[in-house]
């Protein structure tokens, strides 16, 4: 079983892209994704590895656009509702898929977007939800009476903005899938560890119905789909996980607690491996995307525990 690295562990702490690649196979990875904090000059190095240590994937946007102060996920967003949002969206992907063209990857990995749910009155976003879940203690109960009241508005509020946003979306997918068509990769859509996170499950088996000829596909991020479990904006991160799994094309191996976006490695949390080992054996991707505080020792013993439970 082929287990890929995603480089945002390492490519702030190392400049040479050769040194990334070359640490990464001393872990025992047989592959990168390159992070959307890839820097220009860094793509030179992975370039002279490809022989050692293919690309496998790319997460947009990458490399670092010229002029944007760091790298991210959401720079701008193919998902939105302001067109000019979309059209910088379009051409930063556009980049991507070039890079990934010039480096035989198969797949760019994107973060869609976002429904809007602010609203004239009534905020009703996650972070206000946050807000309302947690005690005076500190602790968090997804039952708490006055969370489960908002919850609901919100997620009314979420179906009807995302039926909207959906229409916007195909439109920009039409202009953008013809590319990658012809360049031989697919456009593969996270999922997001907010209520906000654009396409939803509903979404996005909506959009594989009616672009299942096209090169888009879904990316399952297990520290995402927890942490939507965990706040009640879905169901379980498993039960989802085999819902769309004919649809998913990789995975971004990451691990929380709770209600977090933690992004540890894998065994470090709460998420059930074991039971979505029938989605990793599928002929998918398989990811580590750890932040960089993991330890190369951490991610090592994960990496271990990971090919026994799956392989």
């Amino acid at each position: 079983m082929r287990f890929t690295l995603s480089t945002n562990w390492n490519n702030d702490r190392l400049d040479d892209g050769a040194a990334i690649a070359d640490e990464a196979l001393a872990l025992g990875f047989d592959a990168l994704e390159l992070g959307f904090r890839t820097q220009p000059e860094q793509i030179a190095g992975f370039k002279s590895r490809l022989d050692q240590m293919p690309v496998d994937s790319i997460h947009a946007y990458c490399p670092v656009p010229l002029g944007a102060p760091s790298g991210h996920p959401e720079l701008h967003r193919l998902a939105s509702r302001d067109a000019d949002e979309r059209a910088l969206a379009r051409i930063l992907l556009k980049k991507t898929l070039a890079c990934a063209k010039d480096l035989g990857a198969k797949v760019v990995v994107t973060h869609a977007g976002y429904a809007d749910l602010d609203g004239w009155l009534v905020n009703l976003d996650s972070e206000v939800l946050r807000k309302l879940l947690t005690l005076k203690d500190g602790k968090a109960d997804p039952d708490r009476p006055v969370y489960v009241k908002y919850l609901a508005k919100a997620m009314a509020r979420r179906r009807k903005r995302g039926r909207k946003l959906l229409d916007l979306f195909r439109k920009e997918l039409d202009v953008l899938l013809p590319d990658f068509q012809k360049a031989g990769v697919t456009l593969a859509l996270e999922n997001l560890p907010r209520l906000e996170g654009f396409p939803n499950v509903e979404e996005a088996e909506a959009l594989m119905k009616d672009y299942a000829d096209a090169p888009v596909r879904l990316w399952f991020d297990t520290g995402h789909a927890r942490v939507r479990e965990c706040h009640k904006w879905s169901d379980g991160a498993t039960a989802i996980a085999m819902r769309v799994a004919d649809h998913v094309c990789g995975m971004h191996l990451n691990d929380v607690k709770d209600f977090h976006d933690d992004h540890r490695q894998p065994g470090w949390g709460k998420v059930d491996f074991a039971a979505l080992a029938p989605l990793a054996k599928r002929d998918i991707l398989r990811v580590f995307e750890p932040h960089a505080p993991v330890t190369a020792d951490e991610l090592k013993a994960s990496l271990a525990t990971i090919r026994k439970l799956w392989e």
